[in-house]
C-alpha cells in the first residue's frame, strides 16, 4: 500500500482561542469544503472535538456518487491539535492531524494528512490522475474560505 502526504500551513489573523473554537467544532467543516463535494456532516454529538468522538458524513466526490464517511477523533490537546483518522469510507488509510500554534500576530495553522487508497496498482493510478488533484482543490478552497473569515476585514 503506497502512502501518500498532503501537507499545508495557513496564517489566521485571530487568536489562537478563535481558531480552536471554530476549527474544532465539526459542523464548520461543511464551512470551508468545496459544495460540489455533496460535504454534509450528518451524525454527531454537537460537541467541540474530544478524543473518541465519532463523526459520520456523507461526501460525492466523483461523479456526484454519494458514500458514508466515518471519522474518529483519536487524539486532542485543546488549543494545540487534534487528529481525526477514518473509521469507515473510500480511503484505505485517512489520518489527518491539525495544528495550531499562536504567533506574534495570529495562530498558524498547520494539517497534515496521510492516506492511501484501496486496490493497489489501480489506486495509485486513481490517486495519480484523480485523488491528489481533488486533494489539491480541497486545501486550495480552504485555505480561501479561512482568508474570507478570518483575514479579510
Amino acid at each position: 500500500m503506497k502512502v501518500y502526504k498532503k501537507e499545508s500551513v495557513q496564517h489566521i489573523n485571530a487568536s489562537l482561542e478563535e481558531c480552536w473554537t471554530f476549527f474544532s467544532n465539526p459542523n464548520n467543516l461543511q464551512v470551508i469544503t468545496p459544495t460540489n463535494m455533496g460535504f454534509k456532516v450528518t451524525d454527531y454529538d454537537n460537541k467541540l472535538v474530544y478524543a473518541g468522538q465519532i463523526i459520520q458524513y456523507k461526501i460525492a466526490p466523483l461523479l456526484g456518487i454519494k458514500l458514508n464517511w466515518m471519522t474518529e477523533i483519536t487524539v486532542v490537546k485543546d488549543n494545540s491539535y487534534f487528529v481525526d483518522e477514518q473509521r469507515f469510507g473510500p480511503y484505505a488509510l485517512w489520518h489527518h492531524k491539525h495544528f495550531f500554534e499562536a504567533t506574534a500576530n495570529g495562530t498558524q495553522m498547520t494539517d497534515i494528512v496521510h492516506y492511501a487508497l484501496p486496490f493497489g496498482f489501480i489506486g495509485r493510478i486513481v490517486n495519480a490522475l484523480i485523488v491528489k488533484n481533488e486533494l489539491k482543490t480541497i486545501f486550495e478552497y480552504r485555505h480561501k474560505k479561512v482568508e474570507e473569515i478570518f483575514n479579510i476585514k
